[in-house]
């Protein structure tokens, strides 16, 4: 979700990435067919690739039927460790073999990390300290029947299976990934890191590490918590960990306050290169960090109130009946709220798609003639706007969710919508693209 090369070494830029050294080798990148239709090709090239996907391993009519576990594991690390390989490798030791070959070798080489990742780094290497990291220890209690309950019985495997605790606990370490990963990337312009001029691989897992550190200072404040909480209300015991600090701010305890305001942030981060071309945090007159400082700031502020924008007005559109079965759920709203703020999230998923496609694959193109200009900037700002509605409405409306999707949950489809999943899944065709295919065959090189 980041731009095609890398944002310069301590400094944010004006949306414009380094060139990769293969790029520089072959000239610039241009739209195979011009614009837009470049644009509408790609757009329904990637929209059809993810649909069949999806049909092939999360639609329950399909083969495979895994929606929504484990496939939203696999899915959401796909595109963690898609950052890796890209924004901190720079597609070390790919970078520079021919396409479509490097794309097709970093793509299985991601799906061997993914496959490590979760189930060597989390499950048995977490998992040795923290149970609720590891699905395989989690069942591995439940089959012996040490995963007891407040009221003595114990918890079988088929039941523990269904729950997906450490399922649900790696994808909100993504979550929060999605987010701490590249922040130091788009507001920090690689400080400190970069700086120092390393080589790649050095380089790019010296930045993995650093951000690997914040990725584990925020999800112990905001995710840990909730597992703390599962684990006294379902296990009977949670010595370990702390519970949701947040019921007295959110009014509820569940995560789903987290999902709300923090979706909101990663939209508006990666809204910076990919939609205001880094403004308006170019104009901040300071050297780093404290231009990273006062962006992440501000980045926090504006993505909270955008979501508890979304609260507040989400009950204008949504049904009545809806409100009403979710309001008697739980006293107090609680049940109300916890749905409320994960819809925020799901509003902000709708934004993905469009300007994702609109930055990389239409070229930021707007009538005015200086894509930089204040009025290009409101312009694709108010269009992602109209665009996420649209998209909302066709899959909610619509019905793109039941009849395309084979959403498992669609008797409560906005309850259960899960829309977020979709629109992530989306662009994983168009990141893959341009990321490791460098958009071939969508887009050629120019001769020098």
């Amino acid at each position: 979700m980041a731009e095609a090369g890398v944002i310069k070494s301590g400094e944010m830029g004006k949306g414009k990435a380094e060139k990769a050294p293969a790029a520089e080798a072959h000239g610039a990148l241009v739209p195979r067919w011009g614009q837009p239709l470049t644009g509408i090709i790609s757009l329904g090239s990637f929209t059809l690739i993810a649909w069949v996907l999806w049909f092939v391993f999360s639609d329950p009519r399909g083969p495979v039927g895994s929606f929504p576990y484990p496939f939203v594991m696999y899915l959401a690390m796909m595109i963690l460790v898609g950052l890796y390989q890209h924004m901190f490798l720079g597609d070390w030791p790919f970078e520079k073999m021919s396409q479509p070959t490097r794309g097709i070798v970093q793509t299985v080489v991601n799906l061997v990390l993914v496959w490590f990742i979760i189930h060597v780094v989390f499950y048995r290497i977490f998992g040795i300290g923290f149970n609720f990291l590891s699905q395989s220890n989690l069942e591995a209690m439940a089959a012996a029947g040490q995963a007891v309950l407040p009221d003595g019985s114990a918890m079988g495997l088929d039941a523990m299976r269904s729950k997906h605790f450490a399922e649900s606990a790696v994808v909100c370490f993504v979550l929060i990934g999605f987010y701490s990963y590249p922040f130091i990337t788009i507001l920090f312009g690689k400080w400190p890191i970069r700086p120092s001029d390393l080589p790649q691989p050095q380089a790019g897992l010296a930045e993995i590490a650093w951000a690997s550190f914040w990725t584990l200072i925020f999800y112990t404040v905001l995710i840990v918590p909730f597992w703390g909480l599962v684990y006294t209300q379902l296990l009977g015991s949670s010595f370990g960990l702390n519970t949701p600090w947040w019921k007295p701010i959110a009014g509820f305890n569940h995560l789903h306050w987290v999902f709300g305001w923090w979706e909101w942030m990663i939209i508006v981060l990666f809204m910076t290169p990919n939609v205001w071309r880094m403004k308006p945090w170019s104009l901040i007159p300071f050297p780093q960090p404290w231009k990273g400082l006062i962006s992440f700031v501000v980045n926090v502020v504006l993505g909270y109130i955008i979501a508890l924008i979304c609260v507040k007005i989400a009950p204008l559109w949504l049904p009545g009946d809806v409100i009403h079965h979710l309001q008697e759920a739980k006293p107090e709203n609680a049940e109300l709220l916890r749905f409320l703020w994960y819809h925020a999230a799901e509003i902000a998923g709708f934004t993905l798609i469009p300007f994702l496609a609109w930055h990389h694959y239409f070229d930021d193109m707007v009538p005015m003639a200086d894509l930089d200009a204040w009025s290009s900037f409101w312009f694709r700002t108010f269009g992602v706007l109209v665009l996420c509605a649209v998209s909302y409405v066709i899959f909610y409306y619509l019905g793109f969710g039941s009849w395309a999707l084979g959403n498992p949950h669609w008797d409560h489809k906005f309850v259960h919508g899960e829309s977020l999943v979709w629109n992530f899944w989306w662009i994983i065709p168009l990141l893959w693209n341009e990321w490791f295919f460098h958009k071939w065959p969508f887009y050629v090189h120019t001769d020098h």
